[in-house]
């Protein structure tokens, strides 16, 4: 497969404009213009549809993608830890506390060795594109080189990437060997990276984004806090960091600041419209208000919520709320790299909420009423649910958004769909898909125009 910058591409293509609403769009044409942005798209009721493919065909400026496959928009995972990618599938049979102190910071603190780290990233990078997650936010590690190790490597094999150098100040729940030097380095050293990230020769599209990165409050001062709420408010920098994840981390906030996470970091100035808050399983009805009226974002982890987090994140009641709310995979948290997964462990997780999870109580006591969402819903969270909590255009196919999309082929032989459009609807094939779809359906992947990956 090729690029598509300054072609027409002819594509049968599915997304989701609006939460709980799919179209799919058979032969549609989209324009992509040099830059890789989608200058218009044509469907086949359209008036021009017919001449533009007609014209399209004779210049040579037309890429039909093959028959039986579908372009879907590219994935956007809001959550992945890039230095633990070695520990992706391990260490998840202990709380967390424990998994972060004995398994997670010694694993972190190699990236101090560059070359390491060059060989992990480029090695997660190719994987995760292979997965069809074209748009990913990482946290990296305290280590400047390593952290710009991530960014070069993100740019050079066109992910589109939000990366943070994380910040970790703390003495009292930091270990020595895996700890900023100081507040002052910490600030430093970030400021510094975001100037870096900007000037890379190559990125003046911002493909490769900066963003502010307090791992959590338990690992950050209060003066390194306040002082990266006051650099994201001066560079205009995303913000990203853990909230209410866990039993341990929410009450080790309470106790610390007598207040919940999403006050305390609301307070500190890192909650705003370009805030990714990570997990968030035990947000009162208020830290949901306070969430909206700021803009931030969640990003929904289900898989490793269940390992580490001790609660399902209440996703309906979010929604309902007017909560802007994406995926994550949570590599290495959740032991799958794959957004799709992220999609299908949402719906379940949603159904267990509602329908609880005691065979010892009575359905009725234990039942949660109103808390699924459905396949549409998960596919608009892995896509431009995601898009929109970052604020950036893709996620869909329309004018002006970024042309980041995947070629999917259900009959690809190691991993087949029984789709057959004589008795499947279009929801069905979108159900089968978000159910069934492995990285050997994805044939293709296009970021910004450019193809990024292909499995052909």
């Amino acid at each position: 497969m090729q690029d598509v910058c300054g072609k027409w591409v002819r594509a049968t293509f599915i997304h989701a404009p609006t939460r709980g609403e799919v179209e799919v769009a058979r032969d549609a044409l989209i324009q992509v213009d040099a830059t890789g942005v989608i200058a218009q798209v044509l469907r086949t009721n359209d008036a021009d549809h017919a001449e533009t493919l007609e014209i399209a065909t004779r210049d040579g400026t037309l890429l039909t993608l093959p028959e039986g496959t579908l372009l879907m928009p590219g994935l956007v995972d809001l959550h992945i830890h890039a230095p633990q990618w070695p520990q992706l599938g391990k260490a998840l049979d202990v709380p967390l506390e424990v998994w972060l102190q004995t398994h997670t910071f010694p694993l972190e603190s190699r990236y101090s060795d560059l070359d390491f780290a060059e060989r992990v990233y480029g090695d997660m990078v190719e994987n995760l594109l292979a997965e069809g997650t074209t748009t990913a936010v990482y946290f990296a590690t305290i280590h400047d080189g390593a952290c710009r190790a991530l960014a070069n490597v993100c740019l050079a094999k066109g992910q589109r990437a939000f990366v943070g150098k994380v910040v970790m100040d703390n003495p009292d729940q930091c270990p020595d060997f895996y700890r900023d030097t100081s507040t002052e380095q910490a600030l430093d050293e970030s400021a510094a990276f975001i100037e870096y990230v900007r000037a890379m020769p190559g990125n003046e599209s911002a493909t490769v984004q900066p963003i502010v990165t307090p791992r959590f409050i338990p690992s950050c001062t209060d003066k390194a806090l306040r002082g990266l709420g006051d650099l994201a408010e001066k560079t205009g920098c995303h913000i990203q960091t853990h909230c209410s994840e866990s039993d341990w981390q929410h009450q080790y906030v309470i106790d610390r600041t007598g207040k919940t996470d999403t006050d305390a970091l609301n307070d500190f100035g890192l909650l705003g419209r370009h805030t990714v808050l990570a997990h968030s399983n035990f947000l009162t009805d208020a830290n949901m208000d306070t969430i909206r009226e700021a803009g931030a974002g969640v990003a929904h982890c289900p898989l490793s919520n269940i390992y580490f987090s001790n609660a399902v994140f209440p996703l309906r009641r979010a929604l309902d709320k007017a909560v802007r709310v994406g995926l994550g995979t949570d590599i290495s948290g959740g032991p799958s790299a794959s957004i799709l997964d992220a999609a299908r462990h949402a719906i379940h997780s949603s159904r267990m909420l509602e329908e609880g999870v005691s065979p010892h109580t009575q359905r009725e006591d234990r039942r949660t009423e109103g808390q699924r969402i459905d396949f549409r819903e998960a596919f608009y969270l892995a896509t431009a649910g995601a898009a929109d909590v970052l604020d950036i255009p893709v996620g869909t196919f329309q004018a002006d958004n970024h042309f980041d999309a995947l070629c999917l082929d259900p009959t690809a032989t190691d991993a087949p769909i029984n789709y057959d459009p004589a008795y499947d609807s279009d929801d069905d094939l979108l159900q089968k898909l978000i159910s069934l779809a492995k990285r050997a359906n994805i044939r293709t992947v296009w970021t910004q125009g450019a193809c990024v990956r292909s499995g052909e």
